[in-house]
């Protein structure tokens, strides 16, 4: 029977909150536009955005605080399907079963499922770990949006964003976290398809983007062909050679190399002293001085990294393919342009197949299912998931094409000293993500001198496209709702992990619940420091950190999850083996071929890639290998016990309430 607070007075309620939240916010943002015409800066649009998101997420915590176990790990098993379809995307095929399961956590499943405390100790260390990675990439995404909205520095904006992430998490746990994710997608939601409509209507006249996006594919296709012969962009082109074959030549004799400019280095320093030169010419010249490697090991790596960075840079259309070219290289082309496609495919489909298993495989995810209050409702909330997802994704292809149309026709060609202000802000807050330089000398832009990282061009499209700042930060306030949503899940799933699965089911089985949640709360704050540490170092770009972490989860659970619910002859030696020999393998063709986590382990071996798959789709390999070792250890042990097994029919019995 389903709990009365999740019956049909309950959910008009909610239907009530949501819906006024929804009108107060277009009215919030409304009002700052007004505001923003009669002349409110742009610094305090920003700051007003930051402060009412993170006060809003922390006065849910403090309205929706407990200390109920059951309300605090999984939200009191009473969020209707509609509104657990906004706050997660859970997967289909396992979710539902992992809901008439009904405990707390994904390592409680484990335990239950294949027997004693080893298959737990494994799912606690798989789903911190996986977790950690994921709450890093989000915690640096709040520090970049924090740092763009207020203009404060990178490390303050990660913890001004966290502040509203601990008294969420730490107050309301899942309950407050579930309500703060129904209010973070609608700003989300709404944050992204405002400016895509917006631009829609600019470009082409219509408000529908996922209608007209072809035909400004095919006028981008055309403004590529006319810069991939421009005179100016092969100026570019050739100018990044000359780089990187100075670099090179650099490298033929380091120590030599590494004197002369030194040498030089302080003759120009010296000369500009002699010429009484202005002192900021000085300063500039003692900071290259400065800049100089202090060692041969030091040059060499600096000259090395200058030498790939140039020749990136020394390619066609800024190193991007052709827009509407599916893959790289060229099926009807040379040898070697059929094998780059074929190579290009195939890491397409690898990434995409460790993204899907590793969403079926996410702790933070799959914890959704256990919050509805039936196994009908888990399977309800999946439909309405993959529906609030389809209105975010079948967006995006046509944000791409108009934020390049931008690009092209709006952006390039301008003078130096007359690109927007949003360039430069972008820049100071991290140059790695947005960088200019006029390298051919001719003070205007080219496509080839501007680099800009997938990471920020959501939040910079509407400064791209000009619109108003009142929308540029909406924008970064749904970023921020993305980041805070997810590090809100996140934070939860290790805390649970570590408070419940470690102490409270293996050392203190006799913990008042009290107890249980006071330590669940010390730990989230311990998590939430330390993932705030490691994320103001800047560790590597959230793609790649996001990406791992979606491998790990793939390869650690769900081929135990998959056969653990359909596969009865399953066993705990099996299920061992297999998630310990799935993270290994993962975690080892990460440190062996991601630039980042070879220098992080000091690996100096050559990197080895197996049939040419980017270590971002390590989990394929992780998967595959857990999948095989878990079955031929089955098949090679004695069979599980009859309560496993019958634990197993169990799950798969037809009855959903």
């Amino acid at each position: 029977m389903a709990d009365p607070l999740s019956s049909a007075p309950f959910r008009r309620r909610l239907d009530r909150i949501y819906l006024a939240y929804t009108a107060s916010f277009i009215l919030f943002v409304l009002a700052l536009a007004l505001l923003e015409r009669l002349g409110m800066s742009k610094h305090w649009i920003g700051v007003t955005f930051l402060l009412s998101t993170v006060l809003l997420y922390a006065g849910i915590g403090i309205v929706s605080r407990t200390t109920d176990p059951t309300e605090y790990y999984v939200a009191g098993r009473r969020v209707p399907a509609f509104y657990n379809g906004m706050a997660t995307a859970a997967d289909w095929l396992c979710a539902p079963y992992l809901r008439k399961f009904g405990q707390f956590t994904i390592p409680d499943f484990l335990g239950a499922r294949f027997g004693g405390n080893l298959p737990r100790v494994v799912g606690v260390f798989a789903a911190v770990l996986c977790s950690f990675v994921y709450l890093v990439a989000q915690i640096y995404g709040v520090g970049l949006i924090t740092a763009r909205l207020t203009g404060v520095d990178f490390v303050i904006g990660i913890f001004l964003g966290l502040g509203g992430v601990l008294v969420c998490s730490f107050l309301g746990g899942m309950r407050a976290v579930t309500w703060t994710q129904v209010a973070q997608y609608i700003i989300l939601i709404i944050a992204f398809l405002v400016p895509v409509m917006w631009l829609s209507v600019k470009q082409t006249g219509m408000p529908i983007p996922q209608l007209v996006y072809g035909a400004q594919l095919a006028k981008v296709t055309e403004r590529e062909k006319q810069l991939l012969s421009d005179p100016k962009e092969l100026e570019v082109i050739a100018a990044f050679k000359a780089r990187a074959q100075d670099y090179a030549a650099r490298l033929i004799d380091v120590p030599k190399a590494l004197a002369a400019e030194r040498e030089a280095g302080r003759r120009e320093v010296e000369r500009l002293k002699a010429e009484s030169a202005p002192l900021a010419d000085i300063q500039v010249a003692e900071k290259a001085l400065m800049r100089i490697p202090k060692s041969e090991a030091a040059a060499r790596d600096a000259w090395t990294r200058a030498v790939a960075a140039n020749e990136a840079r020394a390619r066609p259309l800024a190193g991007m393919p052709p827009h509407g070219q599916q893959f790289a290289g060229d099926p009807n082309g040379s040898q070697h342009e059929r094998e780059v496609f074929g190579l290009s495919r195939m890491n397409f489909l690898a990434l995409v197949l460790c993204l899907m298993v590793g969403t079926a495989g996410l702790p933070h995810i799959l914890v959704r299912c256990y919050t509805t209050p039936s196994v009908r409702e888990a399977r309800r909330s999946v439909t309405w998931a993959l529906f609030f997802i389809f209105l975010l994704y079948m967006t995006v292809p046509a944000l791409a094409v108009m934020v390049k149309f931008e690009v092209f026709n709006v952006l390039v060609g301008t003078r130096f000293d007359q690109l927007p202000a949003w360039m430069s802000t972008w820049s100071r807050v991290d140059p790695s993500l947005l960088s200019v330089i006029d390298i051919n000398k001719d003070g205007i832009l080219q496509l080839g001198e501007m680099r800009i990282g997938g990471d920020i061009v959501v939040l910079a499209t509407p400064e791209i496209a000009g619109l108003p700042y009142v929308i540029s930060g909406m924008v970064a306030a749904g970023g921020l709702a993305a980041a805070l949503s997810t590090a809100d899940g996140l934070l939860l799933t290790i805390a649970n992990a570590l408070s419940h699965d470690c102490y409270f089911k293996m050392v203190n089985p006799g913990a008042s619940a009290a107890r249980r949640v006071a330590l669940s709360k010390v730990t989230l704050l311990a998590v939430a420091l330390g993932a705030a540490a490691v994320a103001a170092q800047r560790p590597a770009d959230i793609v790649f950190l996001v990406s791992a972490a979606f491998s790990l989860a793939a390869a650690a659970f769900f081929p135990a999850l998959v056969l653990g619910v359909f596969w009865s002859r399953a066993n705990q030696p099996g299920a061992l083996a297999g998630m310990v020999a799935g993270l290994g393998v993962t975690i080892y063709y990460m440190v062996q071929n991601e630039p980042w986590m070879r220098s992080l382990f000091g690996v100096t071996s050559p990197p080895a890639l197996w049939f040419g798959i980017s270590p971002i789709s390590a989990g394929v390999f992780g998967m595959c290998v857990g999948a095989a070792v878990l079955v031929v250890v089955s098949l090679l042990t004695p069979r599980p016990r009859s309560e496993s097994r019958a634990f197993t029919r169990g799950l798969r019995s037809p009855r959903t309430d």
